[in-house]
């Protein structure tokens, strides 16, 4: 059975991920299960996060990711709603994750967009504090081999999405459908 792709999407908080995430699931092909941060973080009861945040959070990703490559084995594409950041509990963070996906297809695709815009997306939003999209910045790691980089602040969400498949399913011959 052939594995189905592993597409990390990395972007700090307020970069566009899940919008970007939500466009590519409206394709019917390729069609994409999806794993996030925040869907895992939900596994964590509260009193342990406020107790150890990162601690448990840090293992709840690992769990993500492992099941990611169980998707990915069974021959389902997959979309990771992510950010690959260096915190002692993760350290080191994007070895780990090149390790758990050694002959998985992984893509790891760059979600760029200026600070500045995150902070405004950020106060638009109300959930997230203005300089959280900063302080990501700070700890997100470094040199990381990304296959695709868009600039979410030039694109809308479709068209991130349709740029997207476009580059990492290059050898696609049945049009793509976004319906």
């Amino acid at each position: 059975m052939e594995k189905g792709k592993i597409i990390f999407l990395n972007g700090v908080t307020s970069s566009g991920k899940t919008s970007i995430v939500e466009a590519m699931q409206s394709y019917d092909d390729p069609f994409f299960y999806v794993v996030a941060n925040d869907l895992f973080e939900n596994t964590i009861g509260d009193k342990h996060l406020q107790t150890d945040y990162w601690k448990y959070l840090s293992e709840a990703i690992v769990m993500m990711y492992h099941t990611a490559k169980v998707f990915s084995d069974h021959g389902k594409h997959v979309l990771i709603d992510g950010i690959l950041v260096e915190r002692p509990e993760l350290a080191p963070h994007y070895e780990q994750v090149k390790q758990i996906f050694e002959g998985s297809p992984l893509d790891i695709v760059e979600l760029y967009c200026p600070l500045d815009i995150c902070r405004q997306r950020n106060i638009e939003r109300g959930d997230r504090r203005e300089e959280q999209s900063d302080e990501q910045h700070q700890i997100m790691a470094k040199n990381i081999n990304y296959s695709y980089s868009i600039d979410t602040s030039m694109n809308t969400p479709e068209e991130c999405a349709e740029k997207i498949i476009a580059a990492l399913f290059k050898n696609h011959h049945e049009p793509l459908k976004n319906m």
